[in-house]
């Protein structure tokens, strides 16, 4: 349990995520069942009788993995408590937090029992009731209800912001299945267009809230760019940029339907899988903000325009190392040896611990060291997005082996990443993934090689490679989802600000990168073409944003 305590931070963000995701699937599913295949029901065709218990099944699906979520945070949350505060279970079980976890879970398992059986307005009703509780239990966790002095307008504006996602991510799963389920273009047609209403419905709930919680959270534009907090929201407007460019896309093929119940809904279908990825990623972003104190609360060490242009001016990359040797861990580590030998202390403790202290002191060698690991790996991205754009070309097939280059990325960045950890470090392999920023490196290292290895056998195998070549686009999507996640225990709030300024794009061109590589596999013709062009040419402005990369 004290391991799980150490990396707090970084699981709670995690639990958030997959929290707010399970409710968004959940409460989408219901306002899908309840606003469009209830009442539309008598006007589909027999094919549609199918979407039904498929659709019940999925929302069971949901509630239970949101109970199993609420019931792992609940946990660490209490333990964490207890292992900090010195209070007994029976206290932390108690406290406001852990009520509303277990209404949470109450309220999920009750809709799980209730979409065992078939539909009926009475049934109907009770679910809308537990969606509502649930709502109600979930504000209870959130910015609005912890303020010294809670705003009606933002209690109202929080679950409104919640509700919105889940109709609108929440539900493209059930569109997904009626799609497939429904074989006339007369049951797309009314399929589509409902949706597409209650699509711009969320959209107008989700601005309009968005809108109020960021007047009050980050209450003025030096704080978009100044605070941790305010970055966060602006890159999850930017990922609702991108849902709004693929949700106009869809209705224009939705009124295309409207007018020649024939047209081929393939694109409808592809951009709804996309647009679920970057719902999640969205929702990820989501769990990362409630992590953050708002703005507003930071007063201080915000960021100035001009140290973020001091900063970024580009520089030549740093492509040579300073020794280990240099480095503060190597510094403390010596100083320790030498007083065990004098008889100073009984034992040489290792300089550092993760988990069990601050975190040490950062000097010159330190930040060339980060610097020459993030240059070196912005040359490797920046090769790779090259080579696939060569390997596009008729006479570039030689260039088909370029995968091979994010298992040599990998190994450098295994070595090197975390200079404190074996093997260069003296803290133990498994004893370093107690620091949560080792862990998320480790985890990104392993994500990287895996993708490199099934992406070369993609290209050996030929262009398509089945459904082996749909892990790439996955694994790239999942690690840009971590790095919006993840952070840096450096110990300046400036520092790590810093730093994250230049991680959130390379995590935004990921997701671009990871969707335009599942358009290219998952469409057909031109729209595939112009999808292929566009993953490598962000893995390249990837390459340039980490030759670009500054900690000092």
């Amino acid at each position: 349990m004290s391991l799980f305590v150490d990396i707090f931070g970084f699981l709670s963000v995690v639990l958030r995520g997959l929290i707010l995701s399970a409710q968004s699937f959940m409460l989408g599913g219901l306002a899908f069942m309840t606003l469009l295949l209830a009442p539309l029901a008598p006007r589909l065709s027999a094919d549609a009788t199918r979407v039904g218990p498929r659709s019940r099944r999925l929302i069971r699906v949901s509630a239970l993995c949101f109970s199993a979520f609420v019931a792992c945070s609940l946990t660490l949350n209490a333990a964490t408590l207890v292992a900090a505060a010195g209070e007994s279970w029976m206290e932390a079980l108690g406290a406001d937090f852990a009520r509303a976890d277990f209404a949470l879970i109450a309220a999920a398992l009750l809709i799980a029992l209730l979409c065992g059986g078939a539909w009926s307005p009475a049934r109907a009703a009770a679910l809308a009731a537990l969606g509502a509780a649930t709502l109600a239990s979930q504000t209870m966790l959130t910015h609005a209800a912890s303020r010294a002095d809670p705003s009606p307008a933002l209690l109202v504006a929080d679950p409104l912001h919640m509700l919105g996602a889940a109709v609108w991510i929440g539900g493209l799963p059930y569109l997904l299945v009626a799609l497939q389920e429904c074989r006339k273009g007369t049951d797309w047609r009314l399929v589509g267009r409902r949706y597409s209403l209650m699509a711009m419905a969320s959209v107008a709930a989700i601005v309009l809230s968005g809108v109020v919680m960021a007047v009050a959270y980050v209450g003025s534009p030096e704080a978009f760019y100044g605070t941790a907090y305010g970055v966060m929201i602006a890159t999850k407007i930017v990922i609702l940029l991108m849902l709004l460019a693929l949700g106009g896309a869809n209705y224009l093929l939705v009124e295309r339907l409207r007018r020649d119940p024939s047209t081929p809904i393939l694109r409808l279908r592809r951009f709804a899988e996309v647009e679920i990825g970057l719902g999640l990623a969205a929702i990820a972003a989501a769990a990362s903000v409630t992590s953050l104190p708002p703005s507003v609360d930071l007063t201080q060490d915000r960021l100035a325009f001009s140290e973020i242009v001091e900063r970024y001016a580009p520089r030549p990359p740093r492509l040579t190392s300073p020794d280990h040797d240099a480095l503060t861990i190597s510094q403390l580590q010596r100083r320790l040896d030498a007083e065990a030998a004098r008889g100073e202390a009984t034992s040489a403790p290792r300089a550092f611990v993760p988990g069990e202290s601050p975190p040490l002191p950062r000097n010159a060698a330190d930040v060339a060291w980060s610097e020459y690991n993030h240059h070196w790996a912005g040359v490797f991205v920046l090769v790779i997005g090259v080579l696939a754009m060569v390997e596009r070309f008729p006479s570039g097939r030689w260039a088909r082996h370029w995968p091979l280059l994010f298992v040599l990325m990998a190994a450098f960045l295994f070595v090197r990443a975390d200079e404190q950890a074996w093997p260069l470090g003296p803290i133990g392999f498994f004893e370093s993934m107690r620091d949560p920023e080792v862990a998320q490196h480790r985890v990104v290292i392993a994500l990287v090689a895996l993708f490199g290895l099934y992406e070369w056998r993609v290209r050996a195998r030929g262009a398509d490679g089945g459904e082996a070549a749909l892990f790439f686009p996955l694994a790239t999507a999942a690690a840009s989802v971590m790095l919006l996640a993840h952070s840096h225990s450096i110990g300046n709030v400036k520092e790590e600000l810093l730093i994250e300024l230049s991680h959130t794009p390379m995590a935004l061109l990921g997701l671009v990168a990871a969707f335009a590589r599942w358009l290219e596999l998952r469409l057909e013709g031109r729209a595939a073409r112009i999808a292929g062009w566009i993953w490598p040419v962000c893995f390249a402005l990837i390459g340039l944003v980490l030759l670009d990369y500054r900690e000092a």
